[in-house]
């Protein structure tokens, strides 16, 4: 038996900086916390790192095969290290200080350890630990950071998580019993010749579980409650980090059931169209820019689900999912950064005249939202557009024309929110916080996030020929 544990390296990496925060931020006095805070820095920059290298092997399996170290396990780890350090930059000028300060920076870190563990599970009950592991620290990081509203949201995050875990593991339950195993390469063997009925009860109750960590339809109620309600360290993370290793292992699980049964690609092509649809039309109303934001998060996750209905079909599907992965999360992150620096304005019409008395943070909003829309050379249009080709590869024709659709109804939201910013300041209008203080940090992010945004979008080609791998099995 290969168990080979050295190729969790990265996992191992973070979920010990997890630890070590834990313990040792409990004898840091309050105004030292930032120690603990470079802890977790290091230890995601190093997870990044070892990732990187392990990428640049060829694919390999860990523990009996259970664990699937490839192009996607890599990306996923690389992107949700990052994204996690951006998250901390956000937090650096939100929590700081504060009683919590390093025990949010655990459970960043023990949930990114799940997101990683979802991305490279080929094997269900791996799969269930991942999903543990990334669900448990997530609550608490939305109560921790949130006060009375947050621990609502938790509350609501936690029943919904309970709901799809319960079904997530029934699925495995109903899967193991028709195949006599539970890993990927035993279910895609044995599942074609088992009932139909219960091969679909089996699937949809795992997909359930991975659903609600990605934020997509049916289980998609809790995001924009938590994107409002919780602060912005914890908003910005919920929408942005889980839905790496879920999305990825939504893939996986799709890939191997699909294997003589296509109608699962149809059903991946459905969900994406109700994710979009419906979280495009529910953003339209809101003036909350959180809960915008929680909605468009919503509609994202369907684009998302696009490739992942061309898997097996289009050697696009893939690679596609993992740059638009990469482009989300910078885009996400530098839009949820510019709400961190300007925690005070929870209405859009607050943001009037912002790109007049904050350019810099005007500039990077706008970069944001129409990174969101898919506006070129924005690394989201990449995104959007190598996944409408993947599905059209797929024989989707008409899914790439909905990817279109929703992308110009998106463009109407997101309106609502930039028409203001440019305007000019109206003169009984509250006034913007200085730059310097507890929003630099945000604000900074913003830029920071903006820019690579805009980077990955004009060396797409580069980054393309990264993830452009086999996936193992």
């Amino acid at each position: 038996m290969q168990m080979r544990p050295f190729l969790l390296l990265p996992e191992i990496i973070v979920f010990l900086g997890g630890l070590v925060v834990l313990l040792g931020g409990s004898f840091l006095p309050r105004n030292r916390q930032w120690i603990s805070r470079a802890i977790a820095a290091l230890a995601l920059v190093g997870a990044a790192g070892a990732a990187v290298a392990a990428m640049m092997g060829p694919a390999q399996a860990a523990f009996s095969g259970t664990y699937a170290v490839d192009t996607a396990t890599g990306a996923a780890r690389v992107i949700a290290a990052l994204t996690t350090l951006l998250v901390l930059s956000v937090a650096s000028g939100e929590i700081a200080g504060s009683p919590r300060e390093s025990d949010t920076y655990a459970l960043l870190l023990l949930a990114t350890t799940g997101v990683m563990v979802l991305a490279g599970a080929t094997d269900l009950l791996v799969l269930i630990v991942g999903f543990l592991l990334a669900s448990i620290p997530l609550y608490g990081i939305i109560g921790l950071t949130g006060g009375r509203s947050g621990a609502e949201a938790a509350m609501k995050t936690y029943l919904m998580g309970a709901l799809s875990g319960i079904l997530l593991m029934a699925g495995v339950t109903v899967l193991y019993a028709l195949a006599g195993g539970t890993d990927y390469a035993l279910l895609q063997q044995t599942l074609p010749a088992a009932p139909a009925a219960a091969v679909g009860a089996g699937v949809l109750g795992v997909l359930s579980g991975l659903l609600f960590k990605a934020g997509g339809v049916p289980f998609h109620f809790w995001v924009p409650d938590a994107a409002q309600g919780t602060g912005a360290t914890a908003a910005t993370f919920l929408t942005t980090v889980p839905k790496v290793g879920a999305l990825v292992a939504v893939y996986r699980l799709v890939a191997t059931v699909s294997t003589g049964n296509d109608s699962w690609l149809l059903v991946a092509a459905l969900l994406a169209t109700a994710s979009m649809v419906l979280g495009n039309l529910a953003a339209y109303w809101q003036s909350d820019p959180r809960r915008l934001l929680g909605w468009s998060t919503v509609a994202q996750v369907g684009f998302l689900l696009v490739p992942v209905a061309a898997a097996g079909r289009s050697e696009l599907a893939l690679p596609s999912l993992l740059f638009y992965l990469a482009a989300y999360a910078l885009t996400n992150v530098a839009a949820f950064a510019v709400t961190a620096a300007l925690p005070q304005l929870r209405e859009l019409a607050g943001y009037r005249g912002l790109a007049r008395t904050r350019p810099g943070l005007g500039l990077a909003l706008l970069v944001a939202l129409l990174g969101l829309v898919g506006t070129p050379p924005l690394a989201v249009f990449v995104g959007k557009l190598t996944t409408a080709t993947a599905a059209w590869d797929g024989g989707h024709g008409w899914l790439a024309l909905v990817v279109v659709l929703n992308s110009m109804l998106s463009l109407f939201y997101y309106l609502r929110w930039f028409a203001p910013v440019f305007a000019r300041p109206a003169q009984d209008a509250m006034e913007f916080p200085e730059r310097g203080g507890p929003a630099a940090w945000p604000a900074a992010t913003a830029g920071l996030a903006a820019v690579a945004s805009l980077g990955i979008g004009v060396l797409a080609g580069v980054l393309w020929a990264v993830l452009d791998g086999p996936l193992a099995m």
